[in-house]
């Protein structure tokens, strides 16, 4: 392992984070709206991170098999989804120019499925999260610099 592993990766969970908080931005912002250029109101969505590998790995006897348990090499953002799972709410506004005009549903409108408490607890989750990343960098840092004055005397 690297002397500069630590850091490597702190900074793609850090870089992960920013992304996450971006796409909840997103979400937060788009809580309103009703029509996307897609058709439909807006859908939810949410970053699916994974680990990044890379290399052969070294097996612990402590872990269950098929695990992935080898030297951390960070994390990396697999991708962006769609939350499909929950459904859409609909509020009943049939003055509205997206009110769905005919069937069981005539006079409602369907908007997002996002929730704002989700999102907050969301954006707070991955802020606490890019934070112990950063001070993740900051203590390999302060041992660095440590070992540099313990080596210079």
């Amino acid at each position: 392992m690297g002397i500069f592993n630590s850091i490597n990766i702190a900074a793609t969970g850090m870089s992960a984070e920013r992304l996450r908080t971006e796409v909840i931005a997103d979400n937060i912002a788009n809580v309103s709206t009703t029509r996307t250029a897609e058709g439909g109101p807006y859908r939810r969505s949410r970053v699916i991170m994974r680990p990044r590998v890379e290399g052969p790995y070294w097996r612990s006897p402590f872990l269950p098999e098929g695990m992935d348990n080898g030297p951390g090499k960070g994390v990396r953002v697999a991708e962006i989804q769609k939350d499909s799972a929950a459904k859409n709410r609909l509020v009943y506004d049939p003055t509205h120019p997206d009110a769905i005009l005919s069937g069981p549903n005539e006079g409602y409108v369907e908007y997002p499925n996002v929730d704002i408490v989700t999102e907050m607890v969301d954006i707070i989750s991955a802020s606490r999260a890019y934070e112990a990343n950063a001070a993740i960098i900051d203590g390999s840092k302060s041992m660095f610099q440590r070992a540099l004055d313990i080596g210079g005397r």
